[in-house]
């Protein structure tokens, strides 16, 4: 009964359109692609702004790095080894990232050995490389990579033309969210860089999705609606990447979209200053890591250098993000961030958490409180554990997750929010919600916490609607720079590199954990996080500047 009302949950807000490409490609998946390459294909020709991202991740001697591991692509079959890689490492592999990442201008070479050797070694519809979305963002890598370059050799050109073929015959209808938005933008850079009697096709089909996504994808407050900041970047770079073609191949099919994109992009930069840390990088909220979007240093940059600034950089003080059910609270020296938000899309909730009304927290730019950050997909139990609530600095009934989280990207039953509500005085900022994901185990059991921000000190106030059989916990996890040492059973002193000291201090029984902090794919960093045990309906937490 219980998987029945599992599936019945994940099944019920899917999109009949999700549910019908799903059979679709199920049933009928491609198997060939007929069309030949146009006659006399070519390239259009037009300039760039150029602002390259990431790391270097292509190397001399078929060296490979993806993902904090590394590896060598000698024969054919090291495209696809899944006995060895992940299926994230192998579609990272076909990204080719590298050619437009940090000093990419001096491996010109190297790149383009590695473009040649996979368009020998990946016949049509071979493999990882040849799914939709690796397409999406290898056929972008490289056409910047030839306008660059000014490379417009017939091979290249002529895989492009066919890679396009393929998306657009495999278009992720079934997934929708950033997938489709990736899809869409490389049928435009494919459409707007060939001279091929099918351009026309791909730029036409690409501006349609485009009209559709981004509507739908960036809500009114600038966040992208998946509510991951990582994803958000992501997207925000595409949105930029985007606009920066329309400036340079001037065509006239652009002009409507120009001053829609240029809006979405402003509201979204502010969004994104909203989500970051002092520290320059991003929240971790729902799926998140370093080092797999650029960076918001990058992502402003690159705003600016079409031309696109934000000038609301006055972050003092209470400042929501009411459609993506955010907050940032900041006085003194504090910055708290409070996740009142729905899990994400209702049929698209893959990349969300069971982390609702979770916090982090920083004093001025050293981080103290963390929620997990993500260091792996797929479907195996670290997976698991760092989706679910005990991962997140939030109260936890045991062996319950707010939100039924569950293989790798799925989510059954999911917690309601309700109740936000928030409050500006002139000795501190506060906000409040609920939510309702306990309470199908047991009536009325509900969590309220209020969040409360002064000059010198942090109040987390958690309440329960009811009594619990099971025990009730909660997590604050700390920042690996941050040590811990308990004072008594009821408080732990917090000794921050700067040499500052904090005291943690709480009306219910308290201990210390060895646990993980994953900053980045592929990464895990021991730390620690202060425990919690619940015996009554409500309690206080403290964090006061010694």
């Amino acid at each position: 009964m219980k998987r029945i009302s599992r599936y019945y949950h994940t099944i019920k807000p899917l999109k009949l359109e999700q549910i019908l490409y799903r059979l679709k490609y199920r049933f009928f998946s491609l198997k060939s692609l007929s069309a030949q390459s146009s006659e006399n294909l070519s390239a259009k020709r037009w300039s760039l702004s150029n602002l390259q991202a990431g790391e270097q991740s292509l190397f001399e001697n078929s060296e490979v790095c993806f993902l904090n591991k590394k590896a060598y692509i000698i024969t054919p079959q090291d495209w696809h080894d899944e006995s060895q890689h992940s299926k994230l490492w192998l579609y990272n592999l076909h990204y080719f990232n590298d050619l437009n990442s940090v000093g990419g201008e001096r491996r010109y070479n190297l790149q383009k050995k590695f473009i040649l050797k996979w368009i020998k070694e990946n016949p049509p519809l071979n493999g990882n490389g040849w799914e939709p979305y690796p397409i999406s963002l290898r056929l972008v890598n490289w056409i910047k990579w030839c306008q660059f370059n000014q490379e417009y050799s017939v091979d290249i050109l002529c895989s492009i033309e066919q890679q396009a073929d393929a998306l657009m015959r495999q278009l992720e209808f079934h997934i929708l969210g950033n997938h489709l938005f990736a899809n869409a933008k490389a049928l435009v850079f494919a459409g707007s860089f060939l001279n091929s009697d099918r351009a026309n096709d791909y730029i036409s089909k690409g501006l349609e999705l485009l009209k559709r996504e981004v509507l739908e994808q960036f809500m009114a407050d600038g966040g992208h609606f998946e509510l991951s900041p990582m994803y958000h970047c992501i997207l925000l770079w595409d949105l930029i990447d985007l606009y920066n073609l329309a400036l340079a191949c001037d065509d006239a099919r652009f002009n409507p979209r120009l001053s829609d994109w240029a809006d979405v992009i402003g509201r979204g930069l502010r969004w994104l200053s909203v989500m970051c840390h002092p520290d320059g990088g991003i929240s971790f909220f729902n799926d998140a890591a370093f080092g797999i979007a650029p960076s918001p240093k990058e992502i402003f940059s690159f705003a600016a250098l079409v031309g696109i600034v934000t000038n609301d950089t006055n972050l003092f003080g209470l400042s929501t993000l009411e459609s993506s059910g955010y907050s940032r609270l900041q006085r003194g020296s504090f910055t708290l961030f409070f996740d009142h938000a729905e899990v994400g899309p209702s049929y698209l909730p893959g990349h969300a958490h069971a982390d609702s009304l979770s916090i982090e927290l920083s004093l001025g730019r050293q981080r103290i409180f963390v929620n997990s950050g993500t260091s792996e997909y797929g479907e195996g139990p670290e997976r698991q554990r760092q989706r679910s609530t005990p991962a997140h600095n939030t109260l936890f009934v045991k062996d319950k997750n707010s939100s039924d989280v569950w293989a790798g990207f799925r989510v059954g039953r999911r917690a309601q929010i309700s109740g936000v509500e928030f409050e500006a005085t002139q000795k501190f900022v506060s906000a409040r919600a609920q939510h309702d994901g306990y309470c199908h185990f047991k009536k009325g059991l509900t969590h309220v916490r209020t969040c409360k921000v002064f000059d010198d000190k942090v109040l987390i106030k958690d309440e329960l609607g009811a009594s619990s059989t099971n025990t009730v916990m909660a997590h604050f996890h700390l920042h690996p720079d941050v040590e811990a040492e308990v004072i008594d059973t009821r408080s732990v002193r917090l000794i921050l590199v700067s040499g500052d000291t904090l005291l943690f201090s709480t009306d219910v029984p308290v201990r210390l954990e060895e646990t993980t902090w994953h900053p980045e794919f592929g990464k895990s960093v021991p730390t620690t996080r202060i425990v919690l045990v619940v015996p009554n309906q409500h309690f206080t937490s403290e964090l006061t500047l010694a």
